[in-house]
């Protein structure tokens, strides 16, 4: 059998997780009436790595998938531009902050009383040993 196109994608892996996860809730067929695909096949076709999703469809499949779309928009970048090209818009741009990621930012700023600290590689120890890294 061939390699689907973009299968080892982490946009791929990463929607078919959430599909898994929101199973409970909602089926497939609901996610992809809610991100507005009219072909309610799509979500099988991002999912499989068949299909790339359109960069325009990131905010109503956020919504549709209860995720933040910062995070998707990331990943997508990386899908359709591919790494290379995504570094380079993230350099010109900047990173797409998440709600999460503004909240540990938000927490190293009062804990740091707002002094901009510089990371050593004490504190970035520090910090990998909280994710176990």
């Amino acid at each position: 059998m061939s390699k689907k196109p973009h299968e080892d994608s982490r946009l791929a892996k990463y929607v078919e997780r959430r599909v898994l996860e929101l199973k409970s809730k909602k089926s497939q067929l609901q996610i992809a009436s809610e991100a507005g695909f009219p072909n309610p096949n799509m979500v099988t076709m991002i999912k499989n790595g068949t299909s790339k999703l359109a960069l325009d469809r990131v905010p109503s499949m956020a919504r549709a998938l209860e995720c933040d779309p910062a995070y998707l928009m990331r990943l997508a970048l990386e899908q359709a531009v591919g790494d290379t090209s995504a570094q380079a818009i993230v350099e010109i741009f900047g990173t797409p902050v998440t709600a999460n990621e503004l909240g540990w930012l938000q927490e190293i700023r009062d804990a740091a009383d707002h002094s901009d600290p510089r990371i050593t590689s004490r504190s970035r120890a520090a910090l990998r040993a909280i994710f176990g890294r």
